[in-house]
């Protein structure tokens, strides 16, 4: 790799926006602030291939040879992507990258990935209020004419939009060997908006980046991310500031099932949340 590449995935609604705005910051990372394509063209570039009769002929007689062009050609590709910036660290954001861990690392050994969290009910809150401030708009999965509890069964559970994200971070925090685990940093929204600078000052010295200054209330403000793709549901608004959090009054139906179903990630990142919730 020409470059140390800073990916971020992460769960919806959980500061990844705004951790890309921060890394803006810093003079020797490129960050644009955007979600970016590369993930899935990373694993359409894969399919692709496997798909391809001619290429698989090769792999008969010379396996060794061409997988290695394989890696080699999605290294190139991925050097490729970011050859607009002479700056040695660029940031990657797209959640994709959260099932894509074991892949990142045949390609890019040396990868870091940075995994934004949140408090699941308060993160189904945010998700809700968006809906409500545009009700009359639909969801891609089409969660508008559901009440609010079914929409919460929506978007944890199965296929659905928080569901395929907390199935990565499970995967990553059980699945994955440990060498591969250290590659990987979790980071708290909730800690990141209360405290930006401890917390970005903790992330460059875990990918080895030096130090860098920026004013919380004097922020960069990012050109806005399309947000139609996501018919507006889920904003990536940047803004000069970091606003306090809004706390969302959740119903205890919905705030007991998310408890009882995502146990393992109260335990292992919201402890306290569950000591709460038995009181």
């Amino acid at each position: 790799m020409d470059k140390n590449i800073i990916y971020i995935a992460g769960l919806p609604r959980s500061g990844s926006t705004l951790m890309c705005q921060l890394f803006g910051h810093h003079p020797g990372v490129y960050s644009l602030g955007h979600s970016s394509p590369l993930a899935h063209t990373v694993d359409t570039i894969r399919r692709n291939l496997s798909n391809d009769s001619f290429l698989l002929s090769q792999l008969d007689n010379e396996f060794d040879l061409v997988y290695r062009r394989i890696r080699n050609g999605l290294i190139g590709f991925i050097n490729g992507w970011f050859a607009e910036t002479d700056k040695q660290w660029v940031v990657d954001k797209n959640r994709a990258w959260l099932n894509l861990i074991e892949t990142l690392h045949q390609i890019d050994g040396d990868f870091k990935m940075i995994v934004c969290i949140r408090e699941l009910c308060q993160l189904y809150g945010s998700l809700e209020a968006q809906h409500q401030k545009t009700i009359l708009l639909d969801t891609e999965d089409g969660v508008a004419g559901h009440t609010r509890y079914g929409r919460a069964c929506q978007y944890f559970n199965g296929s659905g939009l928080v569901a395929r994200c907390l199935t990565g971070v499970r995967a990553a925090l059980e699945e994955i060997p440990e060498e591969v685990k250290k590659h990987i940093l979790y980071v708290k929204y909730e800690r990141l908006v209360v405290r930006p600078i401890d917390v970005m000052m903790e992330i460059a010295e875990w990918l080895g980046l030096e130090a860098f200054a920026f004013n919380p209330q004097n922020l960069t403000v990012n050109p806005n991310e399309s947000d139609s793709h996501y018919r507006f549901k889920y904003p990536h608004k940047t803004h000069s500031s970091i606003r306090p959090m809004s706390h969302h009054e959740v119903p205890q139906r919905i705030r007991q099932d998310l408890f009882n179903q995502y146990d393992w990630y109260y335990k292992t990142f919201f402890p306290e949340a569950l000591k709460d919730s038995s009181e």
